[in-house]
């Protein structure tokens, strides 16, 4: 199995940045598509960014211009910037161990998550 571990969350105000970090371990993480989402306390898992092998990248539109995804799998980086209130979240990293045509942001095409990094923006 991969085990994937997030780091870099924290407490900011509106208009600053983060850096989340996503470190992977265990069985050598194939060449697929790997992912940030986040959850707010009683949501859905939202997808945020994901980039695939081909580093063709997919953002949702509410962090358009603001999130970009690193080009590294390893670790796997999402540089926030110019972050809102309605950006707190638990932020999680996930990887997909084969080629899928599920959507990028969608939680089925990823098969390992890690444990979350919280995000919170005042």
């Amino acid at each position: 199995d991969v085990q994937l571990v997030e780091s870099g969350g924290g407490s900011v105000q509106a208009g600053a940045s983060l850096r989340l970090s996503c470190k992977a371990s265990g069985n050598t993480i194939e060449n697929h598509a790997m992912g940030w989402f986040r959850r707010v306390p009683g949501g859905q898992r939202e997808g945020v960014a994901a980039i695939d092998s081909d580093r063709t990248t997919t953002y949702a539109d509410s962090v358009k211009g603001r999130f970009t995804i690193g080009n590294a799998k390893n670790p796997l980086t999402l540089q926030m910037n110019d972050l809102k209130p309605e950006d707190t979240a638990m932020y999680y990293c996930a990887a997909a161990k084969t080629a899928s045509s599920l959507p990028y942001l969608g939680e089925k095409r990823y098969d390992y998550w890690g444990q979350g990094t919280q995000v919170t923006v005042s």
